[in-house]
């Protein structure tokens, strides 16, 4: 039995299987608010404890089929390797969670679990080994016209969530290698007027203005805000019901709406900034197999992403464009995908 997780800055999946060579489907999985612990052992320790059921009825025979199929206990299927994504940077195999509080240890969670070795991936690392297990119809391709990727051609991955997390495919002859990297911290670059006076207004709270800042969850909020003040625009009836949830997923689903305009226009511009810095990585990386978007926030926008906004930023690379008109560029829609890549990384390690 191996155990994986995803570890995300609001959400955590964990997922059970009986992982051998081929992807599976997990004998148990869960998905719980990242805020509501204090570590990963706490969310651990709930998760692994044993399913509890009612007490089976002697007299009914199907009570009695349906208590017997339950989930193994940890008793009878141990656990023989555990890996887990997080949302960091992982040296020698210890993480410092950058959106969250954590410090988390491979070394430690391994004695906790009773395993011989946890390992610890950056989850865009996990969403890259991931990404080589999905199937077609797990993907949507946003340039069509381009032309099927060379088997060994590099990838670029970006997604964006609660913060932003970038990596690299690269073929090292015989198989993908992934290079995880912290290049959502990098310098915000504006394109345009707007975008200019957004990176002013970031810039009168925060020194440093990441493409993070903009492309997450919180940057979406923080677009809609800068429009918000700048241009005036903002409906009463939507400022009452912006504080009684999430930001985010109000604006997001408020611009797919189309109304009211400043989240329309909040998403347009969201979505013309994830265009350009995937052309940026694509240029950066020369990445003919593909560039892929992937994270929480890109399936629940889809529409946005297909109404053509991300690709003309993609594209608009002046002489370059030619180029990277025949780059495939595709949006994950499968959401545990870092999961299944952190699922086949600890199947690996029972090999």
């Amino acid at each position: 039995m191996i155990l994986a997780g995803d570890i995300g800055g609001t959400k955590i999946n964990l997922a059970l299987y009986d992982w051998d060579k081929e992807r599976v489907d997990p004998i148990r999985e869960d998905t719980v608010w990242t805020a509501d612990y204090e570590s990963l052992e706490e969310v651990l320790t709930e998760f692994l404890e044993e399913p509890t059921s009612a007490e089976p009825d002697p007299d009914d025979p199907l009570e009695e089929t349906e208590d017997s199929s339950t989930k193994p206990s940890s008793s009878e299927s141990p656990l023989t390797a555990a890996c887990f994504g997080v949302p960091g940077p992982v040296s020698n195999n210890t993480c410092r969670t950058t959106n969250i509080p954590w410090m988390i240890e491979g070394d430690k969670l391994a004695a906790f679990l009773n395993v011989p070795h946890v390992r610890l991936l950056n989850d865009l690392e996990a969403t890259g080994y991931g990404l080589q297990l999905l199937q077609p119809d797990e993907l949507e391709d946003l340039n069509p016209d381009a032309p099927s990727p060379p088997p060994d051609g590099t990838r670029a991955l970006l997604a964006a969530g609660t913060g932003l997390g970038e990596s690299l495919l690269l073929w090292t002859g015989k198989e993908y290698h992934i290079c995880p990297s912290e290049g959502g911290h990098a310098d915000f670059a504006p394109n345009n007027d707007l975008e200019i006076e957004l990176l002013r207004y970031i810039r009168t709270t925060y020194l440093h203005v990441s493409y993070e800042r903009v492309l997450s969850g919180p940057g979406l909020h923080l677009i809609y805000q800068f429009l918000r003040d700048t241009k005036k625009n903002e409906p009463t009836w939507f400022a009452e019901k912006l504080p009684t949830g999430d930001p985010a997923t109000f604006i997001a689903e408020a611009g797919l709406e189309g109304k009211p305009d400043i989240c329309k226009n909040a998403l347009q511009m969201f979505v013309s900034i994830y265009g350009a810095e995937a052309g940026n990585m694509a240029l950066k990386t020369l990445a003919m197999g593909g560039v892929y978007i992937g994270g929480g926030i890109a399936p629940k926008i889809l529409p946005a992403l297909q109404d053509g906004t991300l690709m003309k930023s993609f594209l608009a690379k002046g002489r370059y464009k030619r180029l990277l008109s025949k780059i495939p560029v595709r949006v994950i829609l499968n959401p545990h995908t870092a999961l299944l890549g952190a699922a086949s990384m600890a199947a690996g390690m029972t090999a």
